[in-house]
């Protein structure tokens, strides 16, 4: 939307064009889980779910009880994940076909706090909060985002210019407190040495959380050069203490995406 607006404005502002955004007027219902598939077959049963079919990052169109939808396979949570939009008016008759078609399988309701707990377990960013308007997909070691067959597109001038090419950026990496049952403050700075003055910051904490599948705490931090300080020490100096932490993968869970292909 913000795009098209762009070129409307700026390159061919004597269309007679007017741009309106729908986005609100649809409903999403996300169903996550090992039994996601199950359900969703409950809701659509001549739906063909198979991976072949319908592999993950691909999306459907179908009907619930003759009402139009888009069905995506797309996850935000790390395991198998369908994502339905429906009209807004028929939002909440979708809501309770859910909670009916998954009341075998212990079907409930997940609010975002634990979104952003499962996707943080995932290494999955949150644009704004695990970065800024300066990170490049280099930053946050998701270089395979970036085509390597184009010959251009929006952006890859950036890509390449010798500031985004420094290999002392601030890059996304995962911290490990040295006391699994310590959580670390988001915001917080990242040092690697208390005693010289003054204090160089290499860095902070973006997102922090207990993790109960793993029993201990997980964050995921930018840190100045931090593709090549994986397995380093780093401290975290607070008001009256300094936490020991270890620099490591920004995966914290299910490295081989069994859960997300289940």
């Amino acid at each position: 939307m913000s795009k098209l607006e762009d070129y409307l404005q700026t390159e061919w502002p004597e269309l007679d064009v007017y741009l309106t955004s729908v986005t609100d007027h649809y409903s999403t219902a996300s169903i996550c889980g090992p039994n996601s598939k199950k359900i969703l077959n409950k809701l659509f049963p001549n739906l063909d779910l198979s991976d072949e079919n319908f592999p993950h990052m691909s999306f459907k169109e179908d009907k619930l009880e003759n009402i139009n939808c888009r069905i995506m396979r797309i996850s935000f949570t790390g395991e198998l994940s369908y994502e339905i939009n429906i009209e807004s008016k028929y939002g909440h008759s979708l809501w309770k076909m859910c909670i009916e078609a998954g009341k075998e399988f212990n079907l409930t309701p997940y609010g975002t706090e634990t979104m952003h707990l499962l996707r943080a377990e995932k290494g999955f960013i949150i644009v704004g909060q695990d970065t800024d308007g300066t990170m490049t997909p280099s930053d946050l070691q998701m270089d395979w985002i970036v085509s390597k067959k184009k010959y251009d597109f929006i952006g890859k001038r950036s890509l390449y210019r010798s500031d985004t090419i420094r290999e002392d950026r601030k890059q996304l990496v995962g911290l490990l407190t040295d006391d699994p049952k310590e959580i670390l403050e988001e915001g917080a700075q990242i040092v690697s040495d208390v005693k010289s003055k003054p204090i160089d910051m290499l860095g902070h904490v973006t997102s922090s959380y207990f993790s109960p599948n793993l029993n201990k705490s997980i964050a995921l931090a930018v840190v100045r050069s931090g593709k090549t300080m994986k397995g380093q020490k780093l401290i975290i100096p607070m008001e009256n203490k300094n936490i020991n932490v270890t620099v490591s993968d920004t995966i914290f869970l299910d490295k081989e995406n069994k859960r997300l292909n289940a």
